[in-house]
């Protein structure tokens, strides 16, 4: 199958994701409540309702948070190791290490599906122009590495990095091992401490919102120096 074939069925399946749930959410008033709420509990930054929003569905529970997973990544604006803490909370360490481990690749795998179904521009709409070019650098000089280490210092936007390495000519099978590898500790820790210290998660918020926002002036600063005309010397 050429490139073109290839492309063209990556966004009828992306349509027909999106027919899915737009009409789910527009036709089911069910559908469209659960949706709302979880979004409101993930803006709000609270594990317990979290958790206790996930457990609430039974043995359909870590689909949930899966779901929950990738709903994050495509329009919540909120850090995804919320769920992760919740899922420790919810499920103990090691299966809540498992389950959030699972969710974290499912929802890159999605990010980086979309990326290479749409192109650039509407990704630059999704992530912002800002965090696509310094993620475009990262990945110019550190190729797969890049995902690897994106994955494993915390507060760089998982999202971003999804959306950009899909950009790429990287291979999905690489890209998902190693994000699997990178965010392998991440969620360990996360897990361990949603179980035995939620009350932490306030200060993992406040870090990530410092790290985004040291990440972003910088990448500012830097693309004015760029365009600041420099002088001949005589």
């Amino acid at each position: 199958m050429d490139a073109r074939r290839v492309r063209r069925l990556r966004l009828v399946l992306l349509g027909a994701a999106v027919v899915v749930f737009g009409g789910l959410y527009l036709l089911s008033g069910g559908f469209r409540s659960e949706t709302n709420r979880a979004l409101g509990i993930l803006g709000r930054g609270d594990v317990a309702g979290l958790r206790d929003y996930i457990v609430s569905f039974g043995f359909w529970a870590p689909v949930i948070s899966c779901f929950l997973m990738v709903l994050q990544a495509l329009v919540a604006p909120v850090p995804s190791f919320l769920i992760t803490f919740a899922n420790g909370l919810a499920f103990g360490v090691f299966w809540g290490w498992m389950l959030s481990l699972f969710g974290h690749v499912l929802a890159a795998g999605v990010c980086f599906g979309i990326s290479r179904a749409l192109g650039r521009v509407p990704v630059e709409v999704l992530v912002g122009r800002a965090g696509l070019e310094s993620a475009d650098r990262w990945f110019a000089r550190w190729g797969l590495y890049a995902v690897f280490v994106g994955r494993l210092v915390p507060g760089v936007a998982f999202d971003a990095v999804s959306y950009a390495a899909g950009l790429t000519r990287m291979r999905f099978g690489s890209f998902m091992v190693a994000s699997a590898l990178g965010i392998l500790p991440q969620t360990f820790l996360y897990s361990y401490l949603g179980r035995q210290a939620p009350q932490y998660v306030g200060l993992f918020l406040v870090t990530s919102g410092l790290v985004v926002a040291v990440v972003v002036v910088a990448a500012v600063v830097r693309r004015k120096r760029r365009r600041k005309p420099t002088g001949r010397v005589r």
